[in-house]
């Protein structure tokens, strides 16, 4: 006579795995939402520039972008980034725009956020501060945005540019409204009168690294020596053997990290926050803490 199971061992081992499953899952998405989300990673590239006077020799720029405070990025989460800057002692900062987030919380309570946002950098200590926008503050309301930042002590370039001097020497740092939502206009950022000019090299803030694309068709292009942008967050959530999960426009291209394009460089920053979802994955924060030299 031929043995049967009890059904119910089956329905055990099938519940089992479900729980199992249920569990892992739970326990993916603590690790994404709480701890890879609130792990920065400061990371040190250096930067070669064959045109940076000596007097910039070894001058370090710490970048910041896509802050997305407060749809999912806690205060105390800026402030813990703005604590990790201090630390660095930076000659200059940078922040590659993004500061809120245009989403379902709306535009009042994005605002409310850009003032604290902007009152939470002011505790930088280094009193060089520059920044450009990005397309989330053009959708919530750039002009807001900006007289924020400006009052706590920021400059926004959004089409212009500005010299940084040290010791009787210069470069210049540009800044390009957001590609996606504002208008760009390199003509204004990069104007005739600083390209190419002998030791006096071109560093450009623009949010949305893919347009590099259509900067390098522009005669301005050729004067740029290092591009950062940020905007990507480097995928978000990058799964093993598939990449990104989700990338913007504009984004699609240069992802993450360093990328020489000529004579031109680009970094991209991760970012600091998220959109769409509270989660980071194989992709955690990043500050990026840059060191200049001479090529």
């Amino acid at each position: 006579m031929v043995s049967i199971p009890p059904p119910q061992r089956q329905s055990i081992s099938r519940r089992r795995f479900l729980t199992a499953g249920l569990a892992s899952a739970a326990a993916l998405a603590l690790y994404a939402g709480e701890i890879e989300r609130h792990w920065i990673e400061v990371t040190e590239p250096e930067i070669h520039l064959s045109n940076l006077p000596a007097a910039f020799d070894g001058f370090r720029i710490a970048q910041l972008s896509d802050i997305h405070l407060d749809e999912f990025t806690e205060p105390f989460f800026l402030r813990r980034a703005v604590e990790k800057i201090n630390s660095l002692q930076p000659d200059a900062v940078f922040i590659t725009g993004d500061f809120v987030t245009s989403g379902i919380r709306g535009r009042s309570a994005a605002l409310r956020s850009a003032g604290q946002c902007a009152e939470i950098l002011q505790e930088l200590t280094c009193t060089q501060r520059y920044a450009c926008v990005g397309n989330h503050d053009v959708m919530v309301g750039p002009t807001r945005v900006i007289a924020d930042l400006t009052a706590s002590g920021i400059t926004v370039l959004r089409n212009a540019c500005l010299p940084v001097e040290r010791s009787g020497a210069r470069f210049w740092l540009a800044g390009l409204d957001d590609p996606l939502e504002g208008h760009p206009n390199p003509d204004l950022a990069i104007p005739a009168a600083i390209r190419n000019q002998p030791g006096e090299p071109v560093i450009l803030m623009c949010h949305a690294p893919d347009y590099v694309r259509r900067l390098q068709a522009h005669p301005a292009g050729a004067a740029v020596d290092l591009m950062l942008s940020g905007h990507t967050h480097g995928g978000q959530v990058r799964v093993p053997f598939l990449g990104a999960f989700f990338l913007p426009y504009l984004g699609k291209h240069y992802v993450e990290g360093y990328f020489r394009l000529g004579n031109l460089q680009l970094y991209v920053n991760r970012g600091l926050g998220t959109v769409q979802l509270p989660f980071r994955f194989n992709c955690p924060p990043e500050i990026t803490h840059f060191t200049l030299r001479r090529a």
